[in-house]
């Protein structure tokens, strides 16, 4: 860490992200990364590594993740960053499309490649936009690989109101529903909101997914911001790992040429209020608050991914003159969450552990005779 550089402020452990290519065989519309066959942006094998013997060093982060654009493309490097980071003692997870799993043989030849370097956890994108460039078949024969395998999985299924691919048609393939119980109900398939970039953008979703009054205070803080520290493929550092993060210049922190480019990535962002702010409290709860401030600001029924509320704080001009002149009103109770979240809880419970370890003197408690 640079000697100028304090303690981090956030204790809770942190993930080290890597995106080698922004190169992508899919060009989903509203891409999370803006990747596609045509972007050619790559960080070299040495920044891949460099990040994450960095990551050992400082000792806040406690997985590295892999994804892109699509990080198979960049394979040896992809083996060799998981090899490195099992070596240094990280769990390890690649994010994939699955575009390699061409058959069976084809599947079970990749993943075995991945879990020989010390790969701990494989995640699927699937949906409406990824299958018109890569059959949902794809994914099934990668899914049908990992669990024969043993390597733990998980398929995120794109979500809309209106959709082909859904839930049931991955755990309703034939292929899947062939298995032997024991082995589809390890199967784990989260179905997320899929945003559009633009936080003007209203996409519709399923009653209850987006945040109004009335659920918005059920909505949580963001574990994303300050916690995802996100090495990209065009050099930048973000410091979160959101949807649309190269389109919010304020979300990337430091750059790949900097010296010790992590540690300065986690100073520069826990010095910033709004993402200490949106970290404490979520991007909805805040565009609620501005609300209130400037009716004009209208959100409710709009935003069933909180990365298009973030958006909508950086981005609409409006919100960002309440954050600007109000933000102040807000500084005792963001300081004071962020202190006991992140310093008095774990040490009361650190504590609590620690007395319970410890060895009753002999006679304490015993019942008189």
């Amino acid at each position: 860490m640079p000697a100028d550089a304090l303690p981090p402020l956030l204790r809770q452990p942190k993930t080290l992200t890597l995106m080698p290519t922004y190169t992508c065989p899919a060009e989903c519309t509203d891409c999370a990364s803006m990747s596609s066959p045509r972007e050619r942006s790559s960080i070299g094998r040495d920044v891949v590594l460099d990040a994450i013997r960095e990551a050992h060093a400082i000792g806040d982060f406690h997985n590295v993740v892999f994804t892109g654009g699509e990080a198979t493309l960049r394979w040896r490097d992809l083996l060799d960053g998981i090899a490195l980071a099992t070596e240094l003692g990280f769990p390890t997870r690649v994010v994939t499309n699955a575009h390699w799993a061409l058959s069976p043989r084809a599947a079970r030849r990749k993943l075995g490649a991945l879990i020989d370097a010390g790969l701990s956890e494989i995640n699927y994108s699937t949906g409406d936009e990824h299958v018109r460039f890569i059959p949902l078949e794809r994914v099934v024969h990668a899914t049908v690989a990992a669990l024969q395998l043993d390597l733990p999985l998980v398929i995120m299924v794109e979500l809309r109101a209106e959709r082909r691919i859904t839930r049931a048609d991955v755990e309703e393939h034939p292929l899947i529903a062939a298995l032997d119980p024991e082995l589809r109900e390890r199967v784990r398939i989260i179905e997320s909101p899929w945003m559009p970039l633009d936080p003007e953008t209203t996409e519709r979703y399923p009653d209850g997914c987006a945040a109004d009054r009335a659920n918005v205070g059920g909505r949580p803080g963001c574990d994303n911001v300050l916690q995802t520290y996100v090495v990209q493929a065009d050099g930048r550092v973000g410091s979160c790992c959101g949807i649309g993060m190269r389109l919010i210049p304020e979300l990337n922190v430091a750059t790949v040429d900097d010296p010790d480019f992590l540690a300065r990535a986690i100073s520069e962002s826990e010095d910033d209020f709004l993402k200490l702010w949106i970290h404490t409290d979520g991007p909805e709860k805040i565009l609620a608050w501005a609300a209130e401030k400037d009716p004009s600001i209208d959100w409710e029924g709009r935003y069933a991914h909180r990365c298009q509320a973030c958006a909508r704080l950086y981005r609409d001009p409006a919100v960002g003159r309440v954050i600007r002149e109000h933000h102040d009103e807000m500084l005792t109770h963001v300081l004071q969450s962020v202190w006991i979240d992140e310093h008095l809880a774990p040490d009361v419970v650190r504590s609590a552990l620690e007395h319970r370890r410890r060895p009753t003197p002999a006679g304490d408690g015993a019942a008189a005779g």
